[in-house]
Formats: C-alpha cells, sequence, structure tokens
C-alpha cells in the first residue's frame, strides 16, 4: 500500500495524523535530516544558489564541480570522476559507450535497470553467465565482453567476496559497476567498492553510482580511467545535461567528517539489531551492510499494526518481485531498534 507524506522520511513519518517509526528507504547515514549537514547545505545555497542549469561545456564554469570530482576519485582511488545530475543518468551514459559492435554486454544476475541498454536481459545465473563469455570469447569475435553489476545486490553474491566474478575471465572483460548503494558505507574508507574490483584485476574498470542514498547528495558520479572519461566529456549525452547543483558538490566536500561520524552510528544500529534479535536467519543480510530483507507479507502487516514501516513494494515495476526490507539508518536511536527487534521476536515465537 502507497502511503503519502509531506516531509521527508528521517526515522519517524506522519501518516493520517499518526505517528509511525520508519525502516525504509537508502538514506543510509541519515545526512537529509542532519541538522548539522543542513547548515553546511544551505550556506554553500547561498553561495552557489540553488541550482546550475547551464552545460557544463559552456564558456563559464564554476571551479567546485573540478574540485569535488577530484575529491571523488582521490578517495575511490580512481583516475579520474565525471559527475552528473542522478546515478540513473550515469549509468545511462556509460551504456551509450559501450552501444557500438565492437563492444557486446552482458548482465550479471540482479543487475539494475539504470545500466540496462535495449532489451538485454540479466542472466538468470553466473554459471550461464561464464558459459556465455567463454563462448563468445572462445569464437574469436573482435567485440570487447563488458560485464556489467550491481556492487550490492541485497543476496550477498556480490559484495563482499564477489564469488561469482572469480569464476569469469575477467581478465578479458571491461567490468562495469553500480555502487549506489556502496559508496559511502562500505569499502575501505567507505569509499565503495572501487579498489575491492580493482584487485579482481579486469581489463578495465568503471564505476557508476548515485551520490543520493547514504551521502545525501542529489548527484551522480562516473569513476575510472582518464582516457574513458575524457570520452564521456566528448558525448553530447553529457554536454546536453545539466550538471548536479554546484552546493551538492561543495557540501560533499564540506561535510566529509560528519560522513565519518554517522557511518559509526550507523555500524553501531547495525551491530545493536544483531545483538537484541533472536533469530536473524529469519532474514537475509551482508554482514555490515544495514539492511535485512524478508519474504513474510504477515511481518510487514503485523510491524505495520504495530506503527513500524518497512520498505515493502514491487521493484522496479508491479511485474517484479516484492522487495520486503527493514532498513536502519544513523538516524535511528536505540530505543527505535528495541521496539522493532522486541516485535520481531513476539511475532516469530
Amino acid at each position: 500500500m502507497t502511503s503519502y507524506i509531506d516531509s521527508f522520511p528521517g526515522r519517524e513519518i506522519v501518516i493520517d495524523r499518526k505517528k509511525f517509526l520508519y525502516f525504509g528507504g537508502t538514506a543510509y547515514l541519515g545526512m537529509q535530516t542532519d541538522k548539522k549537514f543542513q547548515n553546511i547545505f544551505i550556506e554553500n545555497i547561498k553561495k552557489y544558489g540553488t541550482a546550475y542549469g547551464a552545460s557544463r561545456k559552456s564558456n563559464v564554469q564554476l571551479s567546485v564541480y573540478g574540485e569535488a570530482e577530484s575529491y571523488l576519485s582521490k578517495w575511490v582511488g580512481s583516475e579520474d570522476c565525471v559527475t552528473l545530475s542522478s546515478g540513473y543518468l550515469a549509468g545511462q551514459l556509460i551504456c551509450s559507450l559501450f552501444s557500438g559492435k565492437q563492444y557486446q554486454l552482458f548482465y550479471t544476475p540482479n543487475s539494475h535497470s539504470s545500466l540496462y541498454q535495449s532489451n538485454i536481459k540479466p542472466y538468470i545465473t553466473y554459471s550461464a553467465l561464464n558459459i556465455a563469455l567463454r563462448d563468445h570469447l572462445s569464437s574469436k569475435k573482435e567485440a570487447i565482453p563488458v560485464i556489467l553489476l550491481d556492487s550490492i545486490d541485497f543476496s550477498g553474491y556480490n559484495y563482499p567476496e564477489f564469488q561469482g566474478l572469480t569464476s569469469l575471465p575477467i581478465n578479458k572483460c571491461i567490468l562495469v559497476a553500480d555502487d549506489s548503494h556502496g559508496i559511502g558505507q562500505i569499502g575501505p574508507a567507505n569509499s565503495g567498492v572501487y579498489q575491492i574490483l580493482s584487485n579482481c584485476k579486469p581489463k578495465e574498470l568503471l564505476i557508476c553510482c548515485s551520490l543520493g542514498k547514504a551521502l545525501g547528495i542529489d548527484a551522480g558520479a562516473i569513476l575510472g580511467t582518464g582516457n574513458r572519461l575524457k570520452q564521456v566529456l566528448k558525448t553530447d549525452f553529457y554536454a546536453g545535461a545539466s550538471p548536479p547543483s554546484p552546493a551538492s558538490m561543495a557540501t560533499l566536500i564540506d561535510a566529509e567528517e560528519i560522513y565519518k561520524s554517522k557511518k559509526e552510528i550507523l555500524d553501531y544500529n547495525v551491530s545493536f539489531f544483531l545483538n537484541q534479535i533472536n533469530d536473524s536467519k529469519k532474514f537475509s543480510f551482508i554482514e555490515g551492510f544495514p539492511v535485512f530483507g524478508y519474504s513474510d507479507p504477515e511481518l510487514t502487516k503485523f510491524l505495520n499494526n504495530n506503527a513500524i514501516i518497512v520498505t515493502d513494494f514491487n521493484y522496479t515495476s508491479e511485474e517484479t518481485s516484492l522487495k520486503s526490507r527493514i532498513v536502519l539508518t544513523a538516524s535511528h536511536i536505540e530505543k527505535d531498534i528495541t521496539k522493532l527487534t522486541s516485535l520481531i521476536n513476539s511475532f516469530y515465537v
């Protein structure tokens, strides 16, 4: 059931004048409602304005974009970075780079629609993908294989071990990963999976991501080699799209210490939840990641009847499977999690 609200869904939301605890969404670090973060953002809006509608190819350019991109590439460990207005746009732009006959796209299981081109669908299993890749390479076709995946696929099959990739001839393939759910909260210095996937030794590595989840910035990014990102800068796709707001880019840099402190709170909340829950095996989750999936619609109803709302909808369309997830954020406090776990424990008695 869809609920309509009039303010950002933090740890609490109000629906029909009734207050609920909210354990859903993707605001993992709770930046969107953090007062210190908001104050930094407001000061940057005063300096840079609310938005910048000109092309990044304009003859007048704001230096903050280059500063933010240098900051991101240094943090993540890539040679270069390009920012865009959304993560979805970043994914589609990467796909456009590999739409020619010199490339062949291969989608891993559970890959996100932001990476899809035409009617190509993901392989159901990594075994099927492995066979298809090796058949393609053995046929001596000149088209370079491009593997596309989500770093967090919520099954635990990708991050942290990336078991599926270990069976693939990845050294002969370009690897493109959507790290929207990872950047800001997993990997070395919470920088996402770029360095982890680099260790897999792909022929080339590209990361695309939304910065609007853990980092609370309404923008997207592409990270990779300098040569590849020079191609991005030459596209009509890049030149014709408005960039993210410059205030967002400045805030990304200025909020570094807040991100670190909020990640510590999130880690504590995840640990507290697992310590309080009687049977964690009722949920599917990735170690250290604040999302706990389940498949029992009765649990959703029970929590809702007790003033708790979780993520529960068909994603990405009505034809796809129901996504039922409990999402912990850095906004939650102990009493929120204690109420949640007490209810879950009583439901599974």
